[in-house]
């Protein structure tokens, strides 16, 4: 690492021991499955994957915040506490090769969101404003937790609102989606048996229906989804087709995704919003502020932060905030992140553990260092 990038792995370091963070280092070789169920669609189709001699799936790591996460559970480690990382990450990319390095914080275990989700972000803006020197920032804003708020009230079924949370962060997914939502697919090629079962979303029967049609053909639960998990996707299709919004409910639907304005303005945007929607967004919009005034005390240039209602990543374990920093005028994302609160309970902790995080990508700040501001 410092004979490529020896600037920026020592100013980094630097900058992490002033931010009261634990230095740490996680195994290139991590289990898969926890990035196969939580990692995104976009990662999932990226990841070396491998076996061990037991026949354990394992991958290399294509990021931190899971192996970060995985290892704080494994240590019983107190909280809240802050881990930093500088390492590389293996994914098929496109452009510039498969192995590449990031950097990052990820906060676990504090309870003052607001404060934990600010200081997240002007971690990130400190560390590009440290190895960039001279250069505008542009960081925009999303927030999950709104979205998800919106959804329900605007009165979507369950099945809705997880299908646009996921897509939630690709824009290509959620122009999908609510033109599925606009005008809902016909129904789909069922019958017999099936078709019935679906009809009546008799989880358990349509279950071993599947189950006994697996054995059949021979075809193993370990070779792809277990049957409850093929029947509740079917069910739910099902009922996504039967859901049409009202017209109203679309347009505000429509107009909540179009907001995009300076931070400063966001709260004040979305209360109008609500009020003309006539929807009430309640804790979501509370939290909504009090991240926007932790932000501001941080002292961040107000003209550098925008709030995009419709700006997502494209990770499956985001809760609430998320957020981008590029370059003013750049295309590509120099620091990426957001709040995870769920993940370590999926990834086996006993108690819940809020955390927050952001990583940074290197190669792409050593190519703009190479050119003038």
């Amino acid at each position: 690492m410092t004979s490529r990038f020896p600037a920026i792995a020592a100013d980094i370091t630097s900058l992490f021991a002033t931010r009261n963070t634990h230095a740490v280092e996680v195994a290139v070789l991590q289990p898969a499955d926890p990035f196969l169920d939580m990692a995104g669609e976009d990662l999932r189709r990226r990841i070396f994957l491998t076996e061990s001699e037991t026949g354990q799936t394992l991958c290399l790591r294509p990021e931190f915040t899971i192996p970060v996460c995985l290892d704080h559970i494994s240590s019983q480690a107190g909280t809240p506490r802050r881990y930093s990382y500088l390492g590389e990450v293996f994914r098929q990319r496109r452009e510039g090769g498969n192995e590449f390095f990031q950097a990052g914080i990820e906060d676990l275990g504090d309870r003052d969101t607001a404060e934990a989700d600010a200081r997240s972000v002007a971690d990130a803006h400190a560390l590009l404003s440290l190895v960039l020197p001279g250069r505008s920032l542009a960081v925009t804003l999303g927030d999950q937790g709104i979205f998800e708020a919106v959804l329900a009230a605007l009165g979507l079924p369950r099945g809705w609102r997880m299908r646009l949370a996921r897509a939630f962060g690709s824009a290509p997914m959620l122009q999908a989606a609510l033109a599925d939502l606009a005008n809902p697919p016909r129904n789909g090629q069922l019958s017999g048996e099936v078709a019935a079962l679906v009809l009546d979303g008799d989880l358990d029967g349509l279950s071993a229906h599947i189950a006994d049609g697996m054995e059949e053909a021979g075809l193993s639960a370990s070779a792809g989804r277990v049957p409850s998990d093929i029947a509740r996707r079917l069910i739910e299709k099902a009922e996504l087709r039967s859901v049409r919004l009202s017209n109203e409910a679309f347009a505000a639907l429509k107009n909540f995704l179009a907001i995009d304005v300076p931070l400063d303005g966001a709260a004040q945007a979305l209360e109008s919003f609500a009020a003309g929607a006539g929807l009430s967004l309640g804790a979501a919009l509370e939290k909504f502020a009090a991240r926007a005034k932790a932000i501001e005390a941080h002292g961040l240039p107000a003209e550098e932060i925008r709030y995009d209602a419709a700006f997502g990543r494209p990770l499956d374990y985001y809760t609430g905030v998320v957020f981008e920093i590029a370059a003013q005028g750049g295309e590509r994302a120099l620091a990426g992140g957001g709040r995870y609160d769920r993940l370590l309970t999926l990834l086996g902790a006993k108690t819940a553990i809020p955390g927050v995080g952001f990583s940074v990508w290197l190669d792409r700040i050593e190519a703009l260092r190479e050119t003038a501001p």
